[in-house]
């Protein structure tokens, strides 16, 4: 495992609140980096917003006012929600910011400079909400499947073109020699057939007439760069490019997406980067769509529960433990109230929650809040110990929901080993040395789930580390801990009520 970890997700498009389908992307991609970082990694964590394009233009109009202020105030916005979900990006890039444009410029000029770009004409088909062209055979009934509320537009204009059929060869050798570059194996055969049929050059430009508001193409002002060859070099810019150090970061080992923008990731990106001379990214991850009521989460398709009634119901650590646990990471789930209030009360407050409450009151009641120094391993240590490894390879699969659902078997398994040791019987009956054996195998079960939970609830993990008296914080404590939790000796004390059942009141 290298030492370093830099994991991008896809910039937001500045065209309205965050909502569910924009927090799913960003907690994942969240736990990742969390779970690298307690690996011991070095992690660059990079988010930002997409804010040039017809889309963004025409959101400021409706709005009355230009579209810097627009996209300055969707950013605060999102920045905030970020904030509250605990979401530990490195680094916030925005598309309107000068390090941006200096990158899309440089790799403009080196892509030109190998002869791949050249000009003609397009005509052909515009979806406004996708921002990009489209082939007759991606329309349904003549509209976008993504944005089937929306009319299509038909342009024809002077354009600047990319020649990215040159490197169709390129592309599928790459996915021969790495099957692992697009996951999950099913996206991956779904550009690679896109791939295979490329032949025509893509338009890489639009008419500075029809879309005023982007960075406009170098060396000739009446074109801007086509937002989506522009927005995707923001996981370039975020490293400095196209200073040296920018190797430092590159290549980017994991872009995490969503269904809809696959091939723009994992063809056109690549493609870009090859004809610049530059390394891809080691991996494309595609997470599913998340939905309610079969309509996944869009401005378009008019969901109604926002990101706020979401949050307000349980709290954002709960949040983010649900949408993991639920909804498997390399494919579709569906978000309910009623499995958020079943999870939060079964899982949350009746399981982990209770745990930490019980072990921490009796170390407390029994052995006035030291933790015993006691090490004979138990069979819940054992226990610990193949979950702990089993954890560790569902995380380094980026398989986060195995992941939960292996802290909570441990949790389950500690809560068994309570009921099995009774310890109220054993400091009743003054068996002491089997009493402080049995708390303290149950404090380094505790210590153990909080970590490896520690990625999906950064904030009530750090809660029940500090009532177990240990040091530093869950964010930052080294991969040994969980093998060998260092509780022996440790000063608790009762945490505050974690999970209360009386947030699930809406």
């Amino acid at each position: 495992m290298s030492d370093r970890f830099y994991i991008t997700t896809a910039i937001d498009y500045s065209n309205g609140e965050p909502h569910l389908g924009h927090a799913y992307e960003k907690i994942g991609a969240d736990c990742v980096a969390r779970y690298r970082r307690l690996r011991g990694q070095h992690v660059s964590f990079v988010i930002g917003m997409d804010e040039h394009g017809q889309k963004v233009a025409q959101s400021a109009e409706e709005q009355g006012t230009e579209p810097q202020a627009w996209v300055d105030d969707i950013a605060a916005r999102f920045q905030t929600a970020w904030r509250e979900l605990s979401i530990s990006n490195t680094d916030f890039i925005r598309t309107t910011e000068t390090r941006h444009r200096r990158t899309v410029e440089e790799l403009f000029r080196r892509i030109r400079q190998a002869g791949h770009i050249s000009e003609g004409v397009y005509e052909g088909y515009y979806c406004v909400g996708c921002e990009a062209f489209k082939l007759e055979k991606d329309l349904v009934d003549g509209l976008c499947p993504i944005h089937p509320t929306r009319p299509i537009s038909w342009v024809k204009e002077p354009n600047y073109f990319f020649a990215v059929g040159r490197f169709r060869r390129a592309l599928l050798d790459l996915y021969d020699a790495r099957p692992e570059f697009v996951q999950p194996t099913a996206k991956l055969n779904e550009v690679r057939n896109v791939v295979s049929d490329w032949a025509d050059d893509q338009t890489i430009s639009v008419s500075r007439s029809r879309v005023p508001w982007g960075i406009p193409w170098p060396d000739d002002p009446s074109h801007v760069v086509y937002v989506w060859f522009e927005a995707l070099i923001n996981y370039l810019s975020a490293t400095g490019y196209p200073d040296p150090a920018f190797a430092d970061m590159w290549p980017a080992d994991m872009h995490v997406i969503g269904p809809d923008i696959v091939r723009f990731h994992a063809a056109l990106w690549p493609a870009m980067l090859m004809a610049a001379g530059l390394e891809p990214p080691r991996q494309v991850w595609c997470h599913g769509w998340i939905t309610t009521q079969g309509a996944r989460f869009s401005k378009s398709a008019g969901v109604r529960i926002t990101l706020r009634d979401i949050i307000d119901r349980h709290g954002p650590d709960a949040l983010r433990y649900f949408v993991l646990r639920e909804v498997p990471w390399n494919a579709d789930g569906n978000f309910s109230w009623d499995r958020f209030d079943v999870r939060y009360t079964a899982e949350l407050a009746d399981g982990y929650g209770n745990l930490a409450s019980r072990v921490l009151a009796m170390v407390g009641r029994y052995l006035q809040g030291r933790i015993p120094d006691r090490a004979e391993p138990t069979t819940l240590d054992a226990a610990g110990d193949e979950i702990v490894a089993a954890y560790r390879t569902a995380m380094d699969r980026h398989l986060l929901h195995e992941g939960a659902d292996l802290t909570w078997k441990l949790v389950d398994r500690a809560n068994g080993f309570v009921e099995e040791r009774a310890p109220w019987t054993l400091a009743k009956e003054g068996r002491t040395g089997e009493l402080e054996e049995a708390l303290a195998a149950l404090a380094r079960a505790l210590a153990r789930i909080t970590l490896l939970a520690s990625p999906f609830m950064p904030t009530k993990t750090q809660s029940i580390w500090e009532a177990l008296g240990l040091p530093g914080t869950v964010a930052d404590v080294p991969w040994g801990y969980v093998e060998r939790p260092p509780t022996g000796g440790a000063a608790s004390r009762k945490p505050p009520p974690l999970f209360p059942k009386d947030e699930r009141e809406s």
